[in-house]
């Protein structure tokens, strides 16, 4: 099956997607279920990794809790994360959309210095405009005097998790989990140079082209967008 072999981790459901949106063939989730049953198809899964907890004391509560989030720019979630290769340890910081799930910047350095985070926030602000909240964890890129002070002087509240409570930062969890299932590990990057560059690939088929469950198969940029707006600009 040609879509399961140029996205091998699309499950089903995504499967039958791609076939209506790109070939125009239109079947049900069940026959495509049957059909990869058959033919032995399943979606490519890994092991979860284990992950290493901040240490940094909290300074701001966590404003998330019970919050409906319920429009593009009203939260955004941003973290590092670390990807391994031979030459040593690569960060990777992303700022994302909750409501939407856009990716709206990221940025890869060797070093755990602030700019690692405050590069991406100047783009992501420069495209996208402001949003209400920003939420982080408590590492000390998101508790210095650098990036709290760009945060407040631009009236933008700051919103932290609880000490060792990644799931206040569930959204971009999720994209770690998505990028690294669906692309790092599938591939093996040689170095900075090509894994920039598949960051930079996967970051536009996630945001443009990857249906996505909580958006009712919709994209994160026809949410952040609007569906009616991406159509008429086609």
């Amino acid at each position: 099956m040609k879509v399961a072999d140029e996205i091998p981790f699309y499950g089903y459901r995504k499967i039958a997607l791609q076939l209506k949106k790109v070939f125009g063939v239109g079947t049900s989730f069940k026959r495509i279920y049957r059909l990869c049953q058959e033919l032995g198809i399943r979606a490519v899964r890994l092991p979860i990794p284990t992950s290493t907890p901040h240490t940094a004391h909290a300074v701001y509560p966590y404003l998330l809790r019970n919050k409906e989030i319920t429009y593009a720019n009203q939260v955004w979630q941003t973290d590092i994360t670390y990807l391994r290769f031979p030459q040593g340890t690569i960060y990777l910081a992303t700022i994302i959309d909750v409501y939407s799930r856009k990716v709206l910047a990221w940025n890869i350095s060797n070093t755990m210095d602030v700019l690692l985070v405050l590069l991406p926030l100047t783009w992501a602000l420069e495209r996208y405009g402001m949003p209400e909240i920003i939420n982080t964890d408590q590492g000390s890129q998101y508790t210095s005097e650098d990036w709290i002070c760009m945060i407040e002087d631009l009236g933008i509240r700051v919103s932290m998790n609880g000490k060792n409570r990644s799931i206040d930062n569930i959204y971009i969890e999720r994209w770690w989990r998505s990028f690294k299932y669906e692309d790092y590990y599938l591939n093996q990057y040689s170095g900075v140079p090509e894994l920039r560059k598949g960051i930079g690939e996967y970051v536009r088929f996630y945001n443009q082209e990857r249906f996505h469950q909580a958006l009712d198969y919709h994209c994160p940029d026809e949410v952040f967008f609007g569906t009616e707006e991406l159509e008429q600009a086609a």
